[in-house]
């Protein structure tokens, strides 16, 4: 290799260090900075620091995602740059190389094996239930709405009135205004049991970053700390295809401070409010109408066939 051609590489690596040097930036702005809608990469704006844990997981893995496709890239291009075709003659050929070969090895399984460490060390926190709580909150999915019953932080049902908990509930409905109304408040504690008596759902408020089956017999919980400052309405919908009406499955999550959470409550236990209940449905039983009966029922028979086995029974 002549000097001249040596020396003609080096402006080519040099315009390279700026690409380098924005793209490190980005990667620092993606993981450093969570309310920007663009380095959410389509993730909700988080309200709880459950949420903010998944963005922060999301994020990073972008981040070694775009870190392997430009090294992948820059390795393709400076080979077709450099190594490119300047003659007829063959290039010397080489049965392996092995410290290539063990890089190639090594680094892929280096790079699951840390993604692989902080999924699971976020899966673990996610799943955590040994904070205190300041709410809990019984989610009862069924086809095709969500009833929400109240407890204090002892987790001891809140009664009205009428000696009934406190509870919300629904119908299949696509209208805001039909829809049932999970009040939490917000700088608070939440913990959630899930239950369901038919057919397993999936309990998903998309600025929770994170969802829940509510499995027939198999009771599931889960708690989120929402943040402060945080107050608004925000959608809820069941994630698992259940049935007919499964896309009217959907409620609001209303996010009050803890102030007007009280206030709440206590207008819910001094006026109670008639929940609805499903038709053909009894509270918290399986509609039995429903259920298809998997033996197949007798046609019917016509009268020439009824005369034919009346003579068969005498």
């Amino acid at each position: 290799m002549s000097p001249t051609r040596h020396r003609n590489r080096r402006p080519a690596l040099r315009r390279w260090a700026p690409r380098g040097a924005a793209l490190a930036a980005l990667g620092i702005a993606a993981t450093g900075c969570a309310s920007n809608e663009f380095t959410r990469l389509g993730v909700p704006e988080p309200i709880t620091e459950q949420a903010e844990r998944v963005l922060t997981l999301w994020q990073g893995s972008w981040v070694a995602a775009f870190a392997v496709g430009i090294l992948v890239w820059g390795l393709i291009i400076w080979s077709v740059i450099f190594h490119r075709k300047r003659s007829e003659q063959l290039p010397p050929q080489v049965r392996y190389n092995m410290p290539i070969e063990a890089l190639y090895t090594v680094l892929p399984m280096v790079v699951i094996a840390v993604l692989f460490y902080f999924t699971a060390k976020d899966q673990t926190y996610l799943l955590e239930t040994d904070e205190p709580a300041d709410v809990y909150v019984d989610v009862n999915a069924f086809q095709w709405s969500w009833k929400f019953d109240y407890s204090d932080a002892q987790d001891q049902p809140i009664l009205d009135t009428a000696g009934e908990q406190v509870s919300v509930a629904g119908v299949p409905t696509v209208t805001t205004e039909d829809m049932p109304v999970l009040v939490l408040p917000s700088d608070s504690v939440v913990h959630f049991d899930l239950t369901s008596p038919d057919v397993i759902h999936s309990f998903w408020i998309p600025s929770f970053a994170f969802k829940m089956d509510a499995i027939p017999g198999h009771p599931n919980q889960f708690q989120v700390k929402v943040l402060p400052g945080v107050e608004g309405d925000y959608a809820g919908r069941c994630a698992e295809l259940c049935g007919v009406d499964h896309s009217r499955m959907l409620f609001t999550l209303r996010v009050v401070s803890p102030e007007d959470y009280q206030t709440w409550l206590e207008e819910r236990q001094n006026n109670p409010a008639a929940l609805p209940t499903p038709a053909g449905q009894e509270e918290g039983q399986v509609d039995q109408d429903a259920v298809i009966d998997p033996s197949p029922s007798p046609s019917p028979l016509t009268s020439s066939e009824a005369a034919v086995a009346e003579e068969d029974d005498q």
